[in-house]
């Protein structure tokens, strides 16, 4: 192996590669335990029939029910050991604190706590393939990927269900987000996944039961459009709990009728009845934008109506409401695209995740 050589990273304190252009008779395996580098990865998601049903203040009462596809879009959390006593956090802002304890970012501090890791001479750098509030559940992705790079540096084996649950716990119960179950659990478990919320807080997932055809052809003719707003979901989603746990009778029943255009949609997601699926995501739609005023505004109407007469079949503002993307069925995609890039949108092309949370090094 002549010519080898190796060089491992510059430490925040400062150090030199340690190795450069060694030559070697033959091969060595080199172990660095203060250079441990680990990388998990997380999707980022779409709805496809059942959103909303999976807030407790719903399930709690009726059950819930969704369908959710995962995306080949992602959060990564890199984790490494540093030479510093130090735990450095670098996301939108840079912590440097003793211990994990004493961070401001709440979903980490609570994080390192859930999992018992003080953080002590650690580096923790969280990235993203789409910006955060743009409706596709970053907030659940972020936090199943931080997780499982936690439970690798503890040596922890940790099953997508109870890393989704862990990561639940910490959004709903720590820190009291109005927020639903679904983007832990489909981030967690991957796939086009079909969950049941049951009243008393389990969750049930297994994959839609699709043909290889209809999967391929979904994956063809979903477009998802950027609108150019984000919004904080938890802002939205705060109505719909207040409404759902006051028992207002008009939230209660656009959740059933949300509930069972789900069921709808597996079936017709199962059967392979596309055009009806596109149908169904409309008249989602449509009721979806009666739960608050906030959900939409003119220039989405005005954006949506656009798309709806250039070629897409049906379509939906995917996440709580407010910004973020515009999903649409379409099968001439050439005329929608066309008609979307000239209002402005810009498009991001996506195919489907099978594989959940994971380790991509460790």
């Amino acid at each position: 192996m002549a010519g080898w050589w190796r060089r491992s990273p510059v430490t925040p304190s400062g150090h030199e590669p340690i190795f450069s252009n060694i030559s070697l008779s033959r091969p060595l395996i080199f172990l660095f335990h203060y250079s441990l580098m680990i990388i998990a990865r997380s999707p980022l998601r779409i709805s496809l029939g059942g959103g909303g049903t999976d807030l407790p203040s719903y399930y709690e009462k009726f059950g819930g029910f969704l369908i959710a596809a995962a995306i080949n879009k992602y959060v990564y959390i890199t984790l490494h050991e540093t030479f510093v006593s130090d735990l450095i956090i670098k996301y939108s802002e840079l912590e440097r604190v003793p211990t994990a304890a004493q961070l401001k970012h709440p979903i980490i501090r609570e994080a390192f706590d859930l999992v018992g890791h003080d953080g002590h001479a650690l580096e923790l750098t969280s990235m993203a393939d789409i910006p955060a509030g743009t409706g596709l559940g970053s907030s659940g992705s972020f936090t199943t990927a931080l997780l499982k790079a936690l439970h690798a540096h503890k040596r922890n084996l940790v099953h997508p269900a109870e890393l989704a649950a862990q990561a639940c716990d910490i959004e709903l119960n720590r820190l009291k987000e109005p927020i639903g179950k679904q983007d832990q659990y489909i981030a967690a478990y991957g796939g086009i996944t079909c969950f049941n919320f049951l009243p008393d807080g389990r969750v049930e997932a297994w994959p839609l039961k699709i043909s290889d055809d209809t999967r391929d052809a979904l994956e063809d003719n979903l477009l998802l459009f950027f609108t150019g707003y984000s919004r904080s979901a938890s802002a939205i989603l705060k109505e719909q709990d207040q409404k759902s746990k006051s028992a207002d009778q008009s939230m209660i029943d656009n959740l059933h009728f949300v509930k069972d255009l789900g069921m709808q949609s597996k079936v017709a997601l199962e059967t392979g009845n596309l055009r009806e699926f596109a149908r169904l995501m409309d008249v989602h739609w449509q009721h979806k934008k009666q739960r608050s005023g906030g959900m939409s505004n003119p220039k989405i109407n005005e954006w949506y109506e656009l798309a709806m007469s250039s070629g897409a079949l049906g379509g939906k503002l995917i996440g709580a409401g407010g910004g973020g993307f515009l999903m649409f069925y379409a099968d001439d995609k050439a005329k929608l695209r066309h008609a979307m890039r000239t209002a402005g949108l810009k498009e991001v092309r996506f195919g489907f995740d099978f594989e959940g949370t994971k380790l991509v090094i460790s």
